[in-house]
């Protein structure tokens, strides 16, 4: 059975940093692609980072490219979303994400995946 929890979220302000956490358990590793998504209040949920964990390959959202860095600890079972330079535009409910056998063109794509955490809210002030 798989399981997802999220960790990490907080409130800081423009400029600072925060590391998101996602426990996972029961997956296949190196089938599995990740991801990490956000919804803020009155948008659509948007992939901001996934990686296809057999390869290690991973992939951005041009609004964050340069500032978030998704990883994976295979002895601990948890995903990473390291996010500096944060902006106010950053604040909305960030989420992880696991389904197998992804292809590349949907790594950032919410169709493509069906086990979802529950969420964690990151709220940036100006």
């Amino acid at each position: 059975q798989t399981h997802l929890v999220e960790s990490g979220g907080g409130s800081v302000q423009a400029g600072g940093s925060l590391r998101l956490s996602c426990a996972a358990s029961g997956y296949t590793y190196s089938r599995y692609s990740m991801a990490w998504f956000r919804q803020a209040p009155g948008k659509a949920r948007e992939g901001v980072a996934g990686i296809y964990i057999g390869a290690g390959t991973t992939i951005y959202a041009d609004s964050v490219k340069g500032r978030f860095a998704i990883s994976l600890d295979n002895a601990k079972n948890t995903l990473y979303l390291q996010m500096n330079s944060l902006k106010p535009e950053d604040t909305a409910v960030y989420y992880c994400a696991a389904a197998p056998n992804v292809r590349a063109s949907g790594r950032l794509r919410e169709e493509s995946y069906n086990d979802w955490g529950q969420g964690t809210q990151v709220t940036v002030s100006s």
